[in-house]
């Protein structure tokens, strides 16, 4: 590829975008698949002006349908393929994003909001579970018994499901589904995407990659699509498995529905994840770390610090530097390399997110830092909301319990490390959380009885390594396996067991008991 942007992706010049917004499309059988005509679309946002940048298509059953056929027919012989082949398409595409890495992040930039560096960050992240899953060859080693019998060996082998779907959250158009289909398509399977209709213009992208990697068409498709588009890819009768990442509600929905119609499922859902700051703690260390956990990407992460629990004595110190800090986070449009903070991603939950803060506000809990009357020069027309700070926030506010997703950090005051402690399991959610002392045994306390399923000591995001595995507890994950990692290979293969025994001899005749090793 001499050049790379997002013409190539929709066929249409983005440069003329606010002139005229771009058509997005889908990906089917190795090619862009133009809307049909009469398709219903959804307009897409470029949060940092609110101009309307582009036209998604919102896939119907019968474009569904035809990705999946063509996901289908696809499938066995990409299954077939030796894995140490699968494994050289893997390392081409990682190669080809990381040459369009800055691309790719501008893509993000302009859909999305978050700023320059993070977009960055989030395809660097994909890049890792691309880079773990290179190493299928070693991942795919199933187990072999000699002589478990007179003359019987067994083995074991993992092998490929069939066709697999990802849906996809708008908060990493590029770094969920790099979650996802890496691991999938190196174990042989072929795969369905359906990104968030917020920003789909990075699933286009990935998709050119791919082929460009020497991915056979029909291995990798993009439906673009809302609900309706979602439903027919949960019943449809091709689809073997489901990955999910989003809310609680929708990834309950999902688990059931895809559940209820044959599929494996894996649903990650909402968090609300609580850092607990020790008396003993670093305070310039736990500062800094609440506000990149709590601010970056303006909150809309799955992993963001909402809640920082105050242990004794250090509530009133850590609540003063915040207050300090958070007024000072630069926000402006994500491309100003200075820029720390971006817009939201739409108008719709810029709004849902403010009226958090009047909720917070009516309920008793103190707004420290208010940053609703935030106004960006020159984009008075964005997404933008300032960082909010509440201090006095109790078990019971919609702000404590409910998923914000959105630059709003709540200060919870407790007596001690058991409360603190105890307030972290008693909350619905169990997706990531955090410590931070110079204690060794309270770390160790804390990291053994937590009910969560990711923990950091004195690490706010504890975002596992690709070679590890992502994933919640509690109303944070439905279905038994974690993303990407060790987890990724067992959910996107199953296990076979073969029993083996070549004859020689004279033939024993019929055995009418159950077999036994002799």
């Amino acid at each position: 590829m001499d050049s790379f942007d997002t013409t190539l992706a929709t066929g249409t010049d983005r440069s003329a975008a606010a002139a005229e917004p771009a058509e997005i499309g889908h990906w089917i059988g190795g090619q862009v698949a133009a809307p049909v005509a009469g398709a219903r679309r959804s307009p897409v946002f470029n949060p940092a002006t609110g101009a309307v940048t582009g036209q998604v298509a919102l896939a119907a059953a019968d474009e569904v349908d035809a990705a999946v056929r063509a996901a289908a027919k696809a499938f066995p012989g990409w299954a077939a393929t030796p894995p140490l082949r699968r494994a050289r398409v893997m390392f081409r595409f990682r190669e080809l994003v990381e040459q369009h890495a800055d691309e790719l992040a501008a893509c993000i930039v302009a859909e999305h909001g978050k700023v320059f560096s993070d977009a960055k960050g989030e395809v660097t992240r994909g890049l890792e579970v691309v880079e773990f899953a290179s190493g299928i060859p070693q991942l795919l080693k199933g187990e072999f018994s000699e002589q478990v019998g007179t003359g019987i060996d067994m083995y074991s082998i993992r092998q490929p499901l069939g066709v697999c779907v990802g849906i996809t959250p708008f908060n990493f158009p590029v770094m969920v589904p790099m979650w996802m289909f890496p691991v999938a398509l190196a174990c042989g399977n072929s795969f369905v995407l359906k990104p968030s209709e917020r920003d789909p213009s990075a699933s286009l992208l990935i998709a050119r990659l791919l082929r460009e990697a020497g991915l056979p068409d029909g291995v990798f498709n993009v439906v673009q699509g809302d609900k309706e588009a979602v439903d027919a890819l949960l019943t449809h009768p091709s689809v073997a498995a489901v990955s999910f990442v989003g809310s609680t509600p929708i990834a309950k929905y999902i688990h059931a529905t895809a559940s209820r119609h044959g599929k494996r499922v894996q649903a990650l859902g909402g968090a609300k994840n609580h850092m607990v700051v020790m008396p003993d703690a670093d305070l310039d260390q736990a500062v800094d770390a609440l506000i990149g956990a709590a601010y970056g990407s303006a909150g809309e992460r799955c992993m963001a610090i909402s809640v920082a629990v105050a242990v004794g004595d250090v509530a009133d110190r850590l609540v003063a530097r915040l207050a300090e800090r958070v007024p000072r986070i630069r926000v402006t449009q994500g491309m100003d390399r200075a820029a720390e903070m971006g817009p939201l991603v739409t108008r719709a939950h810029l709004d849902k997110v403010r009226g958090y803060v009047d909720a917070g506000v009516a309920e008793g809990a103190k707004l420290v830092v208010d940053g609703r009357g935030l106004q960006v020069e020159g984009h008075e027309e964005g997404f933008f909301l300032g960082g909010c700070l509440f201090d006095g926030v109790k078990p019971g506010m919609r702000i404590y319990n409910e998923e914000i997703f959105g630059p709003v950090l709540s200060i919870v005051r407790a007596d001690s490390f058991e409360t603190a402690l105890r307030l972290v399991n008693e909350h619905e959610y169990g997706n990531g959380c955090a410590i931070f002392t110079r204690d060794g045994d309270a770390a160790r306390e804390f990291a053994n009885r937590v009910q969560v399923g990711m923990v950091g000591v004195n690490v706010p995001i504890p975002v596992p390594m690709a070679f590890h595995s992502f994933g919640g507890w509690k109303s944070s994950l439905f279905g038994d396996h974690h993303m990407h990692g060790p987890e990724g290979v067992r959910f996107y293969t199953r296990l076979k067991a073969v029993t083996q025994r070549w004859p020689a001899g004279i033939r024993a005749g019929a055995e009418f008991v159950m077999p036994t090793m002799k």
